[in-house]
């Protein structure tokens, strides 16, 4: 498969800039793999297609308030800083991006917030955009990190123009988000609410939970034509014994196993054992799944509607068939459902 497969014109109109009212009634596309059926629903109805017994992997990760806001020593310019991941807590080194990267150079030093009590220093280059900081901070490593999430801000992705608004801090959060790490909400998550939740637990469905901590290179574009050349940023992954026991359980019973996001179904085949089970994980992966690939865990899996030429485009391609993923686009496209981030869910069963 090359990149032009993937490209497809997406109306300006259909990029989701707010999430829905309630969490559980954005739309829902359902597509049955085996006879290419495509359904309009809503997402509560997704308790539906689900028994006792099968099974819902969630990515527990929790997104930080990643955008900070500062000034440039002398000039005052204003600079974005985007912290990507922390590298040093001793030393309070983070590996970020900078807006505009022009202006900033090794040796420069960033002011935040009004009393300016937290000050960076640029100590080196990593990428046209990326810059290594070192933090200074009078206080101890929790007041700095509460310093942190005071001055940041919920790292909406970058199309949504609007301003981050406070609603925001709750809803670009899954809930049932656990461990900090995230640079951006894994999203198909964000449209479970605490009544569905409860819905498919009485129902007799299990949960088990895998940490992916999203980093920025999800959304990374692809820049070669020929897939197997492009390299996917590595994220932290953690997976538990509990996990693997779950998981595993239900697929010998030959149960349904429901990947979460894209940023599970690339968590659990990180994690595949010889035997086509799920092994316990704690590490790095940069796994890129395009077609063709023979998935070995999940067999159905629930996602957003994602953009042209997206490394998430091309795991649903592979997961549900390249034809029958254009053919759910167009019909998306047709039906007005929202895209990206805050936008509508499919189920691929």
């Amino acid at each position: 498969m090359k990149l032009s497969h993937f490209h497809f014109e997406l109306p300006d109109n259909l990029l989701a800039e707010y999430p829905a009212e309630n969490r559980d009634e954005s739309k829902l596309m359902v597509i049955h793999r085996e006879t290419g059926k495509i359904e309009h629903k809503m997402f509560k109805d997704l308790i539906n297609y689900f028994d006792e017994g099968d099974v819902m992997v969630l990515n527990n990760t929790k997104v930080f308030p990643a955008r900070l806001y500062g000034n440039k020593e002398k000039t005052g310019a204003r600079i974005e800083v985007f912290l990507l991941r922390e590298l040093n807590e001793e030393q309070r080194l983070w590996d970020v991006l900078v807006d505009p990267a022009r202006k900033i150079r090794i040796g420069n030093k960033l002011y935040f917030g009004e009393d300016e009590t937290l000050v960076a220093e640029v100590i080196d280059n990593t990428t046209s955009r990326g810059r290594t900081l070192r933090f200074l901070y009078d206080g101890s490593y929790i007041d700095f990190r509460r310093k942190l999430r005071e001055l940041g801000q919920t790292p909406l992705p970058k199309y949504i123009k609007r301003d981050v608004e406070p609603e925001d801090e709750e809803r670009y959060q899954t809930i049932y988000a656990k461990h900090e790490g995230a640079v951006a909400a894994p999203t198909a998550g964000l449209h479970f609410s605490k009544h569905l939740l409860k819905r498919l637990e009485i129902k007799g469905v299990d949960f088990a939970e895998v940490t992916l901590h999203v980093g920025l290179g999800t959304f990374n574009p692809v820049e070669v034509e020929d897939l197997s050349k492009h390299k996917m940023d590595s994220e932290e992954l953690v997976i538990d014994e509990r996990a693997t026991e779950i998981v595993n359980n239900a697929k010998l019973k030959k149960k349904r196993i429901c990947a979460v996001g894209t940023t599970v179904m690339r968590g659990l085949e990180s994690a595949v054992s010889s035997e086509h089970t799920l092994n316990t994980f704690d590490g790095w992966t940069n796994k890129f799944i395009f077609p063709p690939y023979d998935f070995s865990i999940a067999n159905c899996m629930v996602t957003n509607f994602h953009l042209p030429k997206s490394t998430l485009l091309m795991m649903v391609s592979a997961f549900i068939g390249h034809d029958l993923m254009k053919k759910a686009y167009k019909e998306a496209i047709l039906e007005q459902y929202k895209f990206y981030s805050y936008g509508d869910a499919m189920l691929i069963i």
